[in-house]
């Protein structure tokens, strides 16, 4: 394949590079920066010295989009709405977006956390790739939206609650790694006020939430259903851990392996067969995944069956951004869905 990444000078922009210069059929992938033009790929990402000496382009969206099989655009939220015609029109067999622009469908929902639409009338083209959900319903796709950080971590924990058939209302409690906040410095960013600290912030209205309420509402058949994500920042640069706590209806958690064991039975069913999650029988730790695509998730309610509880972890720049997205590809071009993502993570890192 002959691959383009469109603002490939930021963190996600690099971990896509990372994985794609290793991914067994990627032939040729291209890398454009408008504020880097020129300078070597490795300028931004110096840890990619070491396997290409290539140099950013500096050419428009749509030029550098002709001729590719494949093109990810990741941009800042705004540009990828701004830029998505010209690169449609240059003919790409497949678009993946990793920002925001095309995630939510739902024109009043997107409105409320993200104010008016750029470019409502592309929606329909794009498929929202929450790849270990969908799995192979993606083949085919010619745009991919690739899920949010906290999102993918959040709908990961609620799919199975929806799939057994639980209509709750649950509250996610997640914090996040420095990188997250992306390459440009700012002060929630700047390490004296990061480290040895944890402080909340998009207090009652992350916008990721949006993503989780649609796929929510849609999951479980009700419109006004509810979920409430509450995002931190933490002292660690990559990296998403988050815990969610629901009340089940009476009657709910049965399970033949005992009291405490429904919840995991309903886990396994749902990913049975998706390569990237695993289901746990203790808490995972943010640092197992750490340079991964894989979800670590661990699930269990409580002993009368009254509560669920359920832990996920993931490392924000690759499940969360740059290896679901490459997942994704996978998936919408029918092959092999780990190729290129099939390494392990580092411990200790």
């Amino acid at each position: 394949m002959n691959v383009a990444v469109v603002g490939a000078a930021g963190y996600a922009g690099g971990e896509l590079l990372r994985l794609l210069y290793q991914h067994p059929e990627v032939r040729e992938c291209v890398a454009s920066s408008r504020s880097r033009g020129g300078a070597p790929v490795a300028d931004a990402h110096p840890a990619l010295a070491a396997i290409s000496d290539a140099r950013f382009a500096s050419a428009t969206p749509g030029e550098i989009a002709s001729g590719r099989d494949v093109v990810f655009l990741c941009l800042e939220h705004g540009e990828s709405s701004r830029v998505a015609a010209e690169v449609f029109a240059a003919g790409p067999r497949l678009v993946v977006d990793l920002a925001a622009d095309f995630r939510v469908r739902d024109r009043a929902l997107y409105e409320r956390y993200y104010g008016p639409h750029a470019a409502a009338e592309l929606l329909p083209r794009f498929c929202y790739a929450l790849a270990d959900v969908l799995g192979p319903a993606l083949r085919g796709a010619g745009a991919l939206a690739v899920p949010g950080c906290f999102a993918t971590a959040a709908q990961l924990a609620l799919y199975p609650l929806a799939r057994a058939g639980l209509d709750l209302s649950p509250s996610m409690f997640a914090v996040t790694g420095s990188s997250g906040a992306g390459v440009q410095p700012k002060p929630a960013t700047h390490h004296p006020a990061r480290a040895h600290n944890l402080f909340a912030y998009s207090v009652l209205g992350h916008r990721h939430e949006a993503e989780v309420l649609q796929s929510w509402r849609e999951w479980i058949g009700r419109p006004d259903a509810a979920a409430r994500l509450m995002t931190h920042s933490g002292p660690f640069v990559r990296g998403i851990y988050l815990s969610l706590h629901g009340y089940l209806p009476p009657g709910r958690a049965v399970s033949a392996g005992g009291p405490g064991t429904a919840a995991a039975t309903w886990f396994r069913e749902a990913y049975v067969g998706r390569p990237f999650v695993r289901i746990l029988d203790a808490p995972p730790e943010l640092t197992h995944a750490v340079g991964t695509n894989y979800a670590l998730i661990h699930a269990v309610e409580s002993e009368d069956g009254a509560e669920v509880q359920v832990t996920v972890a993931i490392d924000n720049l690759v499940k969360g951004a740059a290896g679901q997205a490459i997942q994704a590809m996978n998936l919408a071009l029918g092959i092999d869905e780990q190729a290129g993502l099939k390494g392990g993570g580092m411990f200790p890192c």
